[in-house]
C-alpha cells in the first residue's frame, strides 16, 4: 500500500496537491450528519476520541545508539491535544544529557566508520531505513496525530510518505558530493575539498515533527556529519520511533541521538555547546534570535534558521474566483493553520473582492472539524493549550481593531483545543492579525487597487518566508514573483514541497536554504588544498 501510494502522489504536480485536492473535496461532499460530523457542531467533541492505532515503545532518549533514562531520572508528560490527557511520560533531557550525547557524536564523528566508509555504504544505510519508514507508514502516521494532532489521513498518505521521499533523495546525494580540481596562476595544483562538518545539533519545532527531522538529519547525515537531535517537548515520540528504525536499517551507534526535553535547559545547552561545530534551528523568530544568540557567544558555530513567516496570497482581478478561494482556503488552513509559510494575508482585488469573500466564507463554514482519526475530518484540535489560548487572543484582537468576524471566532466543542476555522474581512495592515504569526486557523482578507500597492503592502512585513500569487496574466506573475520578497513564490499553487526545491526565507523569515542540493552546503566544510608543481606539461 505505502509504495501505490509513494507512485500516485509523485505522478502529481506537488505532494501537497493530494492533501489540497482531498480536503476540498471533503469540504463540499462530505455527509455532514453520517458519522458525528458536521459543521461547528459540537456532537463530535463529545464523542469519545478514537483510540489510535499504534503501541508507544519509546519514550526514553536515545544516546549512542541505546535508549536511555535521563540522568535527572526526570520525566515530563506529553499531551493528547483532542482532550488534553496526557498520552504518556517522556524522559525529560537536560544539559547533562545533551552533554552526553554530544560526547557520543563527537567519538562516533572522530573515531567511527560513518565518515570513513564509502559513501556508497552511507547510501545503502539510509536506503534501508526509507523501505523501514515505509513498511512502518500506518504506524508512524498515528503517532504523528496522538501527539500533533493532525488529521491521519493527511500524515498516512502525505507527510510519512514525504519522509520516505526526502530520505531516498538524500541517499542519492552520498555517491555524489565531490570537489573541484581550479586552476591557478602558476605552477601549482588546486584541489576543493568538501568535507562533513562534524557534530550537527539539530532542534526541530511540533508542527511538522517528521518533515522537519527529514529536512535536518537528512542532508546532515548524507554529508558524512554526526547528529544530536532535540525533538520539540509538545511532540518528542515519532522521531524516537523513526530513530529506532534507523539504527535497525545499520546505522552505527552515536551517529544519530535524539533529546527530549525543554528549549531553556536541553535547547540552550545543546545552541551553546563548546563541542557542537553546526546548528540548525527552525521555529519562532524570538526564538531563532536566541539560538543564533547563543551560538554566537559559545564557539560562533554556524547557524541555519528557518523562522516564522507572515505570507501573501495575492488574488489578481484576473483570476477565476472559485479556485482562488478554494487554494487560499487550503493556503491558510492547512495543518489548522500551524504552518510557518500560511498564507496568512489574503490580499484580494477590489473587483473581485466581495465575491472572493462570500465564497471564502462559505468554504469555512463547510469545513468538518473533528477528531483527527475520524475520515473525512480536515481540521484537528491546535497543539496545547497555549497556542490555543494565543489564537483566541487574536482573534478578539481582530474584533477589537475593528476588522469583521465573517465566521468562527470561538472554541469548537468542549473539551480539547479545538478552534472554528474563522475568516476576518475588512483587515487593514496596522492590525495585529494583518502583522503577526497567528499560526491558527484565521484567514484576514485584505483589498486592494493596483499591483504597485499590494506589492508595496505585501513587502511590508519583517518576513520573507513565501508568498502565493493567483493570475492568468503571465506578464502580472512575471512581476509579482520578481518583486515579492520571499524565499518562495507559488504562482497558481501553493505549499509545493518536493525533496529538490530549496526553502528558506528573506529578513527575519531565516538564513540558509532547507532541501534539495542547497542543505548539503549546510553540512559541508570547504578546504582548499594547495601543492606545488615541477616542470608541469601543462597548467
Amino acid at each position: 500500500m505505502a509504495a501505490r501510494r509513494i507512485s500516485s502522489l509523485l505522478s502529481l504536480p506537488s505532494v501537497f496537491s493530494y492533501t489540497a485536492a482531498s480536503l476540498r473535496s471533503f469540504g463540499r461532499y462530505s455527509s455532514w450528519g453520517r458519522g458525528g460530523i458536521s459543521r461547528f457542531s459540537t456532537a463530535v467533541a463529545f464523542e469519545e476520541p478514537i483510540t489510535p492505532p499504534v503501541q508507544i515503545d519509546y519514550t526514553q532518549l536515545l544516546i549512542n545508539g541505546q535508549f536511555v533514562d535521563a540522568a535527572s531520572g526526570k520525566t515530563f508528560t506529553t499531551l493528547d491535544p483532542r482532550t488534553g490527557d496526557a498520552i504518556t511520560h517522556v524522559a525529560e533531557g537536560e544539559a547533562e544529557d545533551v552533554n552526553r550525547a554530544v560526547s557520543a557524536a563527537r567519538k562516533a564523528f572522530d573515531e567511527g566508520p560513518w565518515p570513513r566508509m564509502p559513501a556508497y555504504e552511507r547510501q545503502r544505510i539510509i536506503l534501508r531505513f526509507a523501505d523501514l519508514l515505509e513498511k512502518h507508514n500506518d504506524e508512524i502516521a498515528a503517532l504523528e496525530t496522538w501527539d500533533n494532532g493532525k488529521p491521519y489521513e493527511q500524515a498516512a498518505n502525505v507527510e510519512v510518505p514525504m519522509l520516505t521521499r526526502l530520505f531516498r533523495y538524500y541517499a542519492g546525494w552520498a555517491d555524489k558530493i565531490h570537489g573541484l580540481t581550479v586552476p591557478a596562476d602558476g605552477p601549482h595544483h588546486v584541489q576543493i575539498l568538501h568535507e562533513p562538518i562534524g557534530v550537527a545539533g539539530q532542534i526541530i519545532p511540533w508542527n511538522f515533527p517528521l518533515l522537519m527531522y527529514a529536512w535536518k538529519v537528512g542532508p546532515a547525515l548524507t554529508c558524512g556529519n554526526c547528529v544530536v537531535l532535540k525533538t520539540a517537548e509538545q511532540t518528542p515520540l515519532s522521531a524516537l520511533y523513526v530513530s529506532k528504525l534507523f539504527h535497525e536499517a545499520g546505522l552505527p551507534p552515536g551517529v544519530l541521538n535524539v533529546i527530549s526535553g525543554f528549549g531553556p535547559t536541553a535547547g540552550a545547552a545543546l545552541a551553546s555547546h563548546m563541542e557542537v561545530d553546526k546548528l540548525a534551528f527552525t521555529g519562532s523568530t524570538d526564538t531563532g534570535k536566541i539560538v543564533l544568540g547563543l551560538a554566537a557567544k559559545s564557539n560562533l558555530k554556524p547557524v541555519t534558521l528557518e523562522l516564522g513567516g507572515k505570507s501573501p496570497f495575492i488574488v489578481c482581478e484576473d483570476a477565476d474566483v472559485d479556485k482562488a478561494v478554494d487554494l487560499a482556503h487550503f493556503a491558510l488552513f492547512f495543518n489548522q493553520g500551524q504552518c510557518c509559510c500560511a498564507g496568512s494575508r489574503t490580499f484580494v482585488h477590489e473587483r473581485v473582492y466581495d465575491e472572493f469573500l462570500e465564497k471564502a466564507k462559505a468554504r469555512a463554514l463547510n469545513r468538518v472539524v473533528g477528531d483527527p482519526f475520524k475520515k473525512g475530518v480536515e481540521q484537528g484540535p491546535q497543539i496545547d493549550s497555549e497556542q490555543f489560548e494565543k489564537i483566541l487572543k487574536y482573534i478578539r484582537s481582530g474584533i477589537e481593531s475593528g476588522a469583521t468576524l465573517e465566521s468562527g471566532g470561538e472554541r469548537f466543542g468542549s473539551k480539547g483545543y479545538y478552534i472554528q476555522p474563522t475568516v476576518f474581512s475588512n483587515v487593514q495592515d496596522n492590525m495585529l492579525i494583518a502583522k503577526d504569526e497567528i499560526f491558527g486557523p484565521v484567514q484576514t482578507i485584505l483589498k486592494f487597487k493596483d499591483l504597485d500597492e499590494v506589492i508595496q503592502r505585501a513587502n511590508k512585513t519583517r518576513y520573507g518566508l513565501a508568498a502565493g500569487v493567483f493570475t492568468q496574466n503571465i506578464d502580472t506573475a512575471n512581476t509579482l514573483m520578481r518583486a515579492l520578497r520571499a524565499g518562495s513564490v507559488w504562482i497558481n499553487c501553493f505549499d509545493i514541497f518536493d525533496a529538490a526545491i530549496p526553502f528558506g526565507g528573506y529578513k527575519m523569515s531565516g538564513q540558509g536554504r532547507e532541501k534539495g542540493i542547497y542543505s548539503l552546503s549546510n553540512y559541508l566544510q570547504v578546504k582548499a588544498v594547495v601543492t606545488p608543481l615541477k616542470n608541469p606539461a601543462w597548467l
